[in-house]
């Protein structure tokens, strides 16, 4: 496998020419949705994580996995065609770096910042929205909202904003109290 630093460069250089084939053709919110789509079956999914990730698959295997599963989920025919070159290309495996670039240049393209936000359960639509509004007000950016679902946090938010991180989970709180009563012991 690449090294981090390489990964980074292809993943930008995909993400980049994605990003402007998308604006040229007028689809970036279908593609950014496709992709937002995609990151979350690679999040939930560890068979999908699995099949991205692997050398062990031939080019074929990977292009004809990859674009029935773009086909099934009735994504853009851009992002199809997309996925179906970096299976082709052996590139799968940096897919997370290309959604991530490609999400990062939209965002910044409309005055946004993107939060990643981590919790135990999924937010409703009201906590989103107050979320976003709360990120909005600290920032004085408009933001962008990434979840993931980790039930290992037990309850609470892990929240990054650019180099920033606030981790107000439960796991962590008990984590802390542990050490505390370490050191009192």
């Amino acid at each position: 496998m690449a090294s981090e630093t390489a990964t980074t460069g292809l993943a930008d250089r995909y993400a980049s020419a994605l990003f402007e084939l998308a604006e040229e053709k007028g689809v970036l919110d279908q593609v950014a949705g496709d992709l937002r789509d995609l990151k979350a079956m690679i999040a939930e999914s560890a068979d999908f994580r699995r099949f991205v990730e692997s050398p062990v698959l031939s080019r074929e295997e990977q292009v004809k996995g990859v674009t029935a599963l773009a086909e099934k989920a009735g994504m853009q025919d851009l992002t199809r065609n997309f996925l179906g070159l970096a299976a082709s290309n052996r590139r799968l495996f940096a897919l997370p770096g290309f959604i991530g670039g490609f999400l990062a240049k939209l965002a910044a393209m409309r005055g946004e910042m993107t939060a990643d936000v981590v919790s135990a359960k999924p937010l409703t639509d009201a906590q989103r929205d107050a979320l976003a509004a709360s990120l909005k007000q600290a920032t004085g950016k408009d933001v962008a909202l990434s979840t993931a679902v980790d039930p290992a946090l037990i309850g609470g938010l892990i929240v990054r904003v650019g180099s920033r991180m606030i981790d107000n989970s439960l796991r962590t709180k008990l984590q802390r109290l542990q050490l505390a009563m370490k050191g009192v012991g």
